[in-house]
């Protein structure tokens, strides 16, 4: 699993491909939480059915699906050591009442939501290190 997503990557790449790249990143994030969170009793939908739910809701959608992932990155965290991982309540706030403080809170929540991912991923891929290593 990808360890170093950074949100600094993300916002130049968007600019530099006109918005091509979050579709990449963001595929890339669904497939990779699917994997790490499986067993979970959950799935979540591609990036598709999000930017059609968003374009429907002027965006609550994507605020919801933000809040839902987080819970579910947080809820599997100590299957992997990966340590505190915020809640979708501080994604959800960072997001809403964030955009008052000059629009720096989605950009709060985006980083959360990267952080989160990053540390499950180190942790998904320690594990499965050592598994592999026990079976040699």
């Amino acid at each position: 699993m990808k360890t170093n997503r950074s949100i600094i990557v993300l916002i130049l790449l968007s600019i530099l491909t006109c918005g091509i790249y979050p579709l990449f990143f963001w595929y890339s994030y669904v497939k990779d939480v699917n994997r790490m969170c499986a067993g979970d009793g959950k799935n979540t939908n591609g990036i598709l059915m999000l930017f059609l739910l968003s374009l429907i809701t002027f965006g609550i959608y994507a605020i919801v699906w933000q809040y839902g992932m987080q819970n579910r990155l947080r809820d599997n965290a100590s299957k992997y050591n990966a340590g505190l991982i915020k809640g979708g309540g501080t994604v959800l706030c960072w997001s809403i009442f964030g955009s008052l403080l000059f629009g720096i809170g989605p950009l709060v929540a985006l980083y959360i939501q990267i952080d989160s991912i990053n540390r499950l991923a180190y942790g998904y891929n320690t594990m499965k290190n050592r598994t592999i290593g026990a079976h040699i």
